[in-house]
């Protein structure tokens, strides 16, 4: 019993650090890697094609076979009413890349400094704000579709606050080659707030491009053919983290309205068209040629009359039979 006593010890002191780091992966450390991620690659973003979608930023994955591969950038519904999407990412840590998971909350956390582009420029967000039950998207950095989007806004100095330089695209921080970045007071406080996991889609999502061969850098050398997803995600609802109380979503009926208004849209297209004014502008010509048109008609008449003239000319020089009027050589027999 003595000999069992600290072994069982022993074993109890291994489950409970376990235990712990398996609840701490859930948004923190999930893998580790002794290489770093491939520079994020350069594309464009989606238009944003309808109200309360959040943008979640390409990103590279890791599977321990096939090594680094690219899940796709996409626009997903929002959870929750006030739902902020926090980017996972990679740090570096004794020679070792953790792959960090990304999250809902109420505000957005630190993600190493990466600059993802579209809002997430290094620390914080500036792609847009909830206003009430509505998000608000900045057009400054933000790609959206204005003819069925409404909420937008224009803010280019948010833009400059806080951005971390990251002119070669490197996908994690710290160590050799790193983002030099480390979490601001507001960063850590974000990191303290609960949080809610990804969506079912949004790992549903993830396991897609792990299947797709193309997307591993080790086939497309860090150049994915598959950049963004093609349509946005499907909805999922969430609870809000415990404390936060969400924002009534009222505007989500906006998207079906205008989803189905569509031709609304074409309504709107139609009217800056402004038939009458072109019609009117088309009129002006129109009787500026038929008054040019008798000009022409006069000048072709002096054609006419000079025409006859020639003509009348032409028989007065007929009379060549000047030669017929010859009878000079009837006087010789006289």
């Amino acid at each position: 019993m003595r000999l069992l006593r600290p072994v069982f010890l022993v074993l109890l002191a291994l489950l409970v650090p376990m235990s712990a780091t398996t609840l701490h992966a859930q948004f923190g450390i999930s893998i580790n890697v002794g290489f770093a991620p491939p520079a994020l690659p350069v594309y464009e973003q989606p238009p944003c094609p309808q109200v309360n979608l959040m943008w979640t930023p390409g990103y590279w994955a890791y599977d321990n076979d096939g090594g680094y591969y690219w899940v796709p950038g996409a626009w997903v519904p929002a959870p929750y009413g006030g739902a902020l999407w926090t980017p996972p990412y990679w740090g570096w840590n004794s020679g070792q890349y953790g792959f960090h998971e990304g999250y809902w909350g109420q505000t957005v956390g630190f993600y190493g400094g990466v600059n993802y582009g579209f809002g997430f420029g290094g620390v914080g967000f500036a792609g847009g704000e909830w206003r009430g039950g509505s998000f608000a998207y900045n057009t400054a950095v933000t790609h959206v579709n204005v003819e069925i989007v409404h909420t937008t806004y224009v803010n280019t100095t948010i833009v400059q606050a806080g951005i971390v330089a990251n002119p070669n695209h490197v996908a994690f921080n710290g160590g050799p080659g790193g983002v030099q970045h480390t979490a601001t007071p507001t960063e850590q406080a974000a990191e303290k707030q609960p949080h809610t996991a990804p969506t079912s889609f949004q790992t549903q999502h993830a396991s897609t491009a792990k299947a797709d061969k193309t997307s591993f850098a080790k086939a497309n050398g860090g150049h994915p053919k598959t950049l963004v997803a093609a349509k946005p995600l499907a909805e999922e609802k969430k609870a809000p983290p415990a404390g936060m109380k969400a924002a009534p979503m009222a505007a989500k009926t906006t998207p079906k309205t205008a989803a189905a208004g569509t031709p609304k849209t074409e309504q709107k297209t139609a009217t800056p068209a402004a038939k009458p004014k072109p019609e009117a502008k088309a009129a002006e010509p129109k009787a500026e040629t038929k008054a040019a048109a008798p000009k022409t008609e006069s000048q072709a008449e002096p054609k006419a009359v000079s025409k006859p003239a020639p003509k009348a000319a032409a028989p007065k020089a007929t009379p060549k039979p000047a030669p017929k009027t010859e009878p000079k050589p009837e006087e010789k027999p006289k």
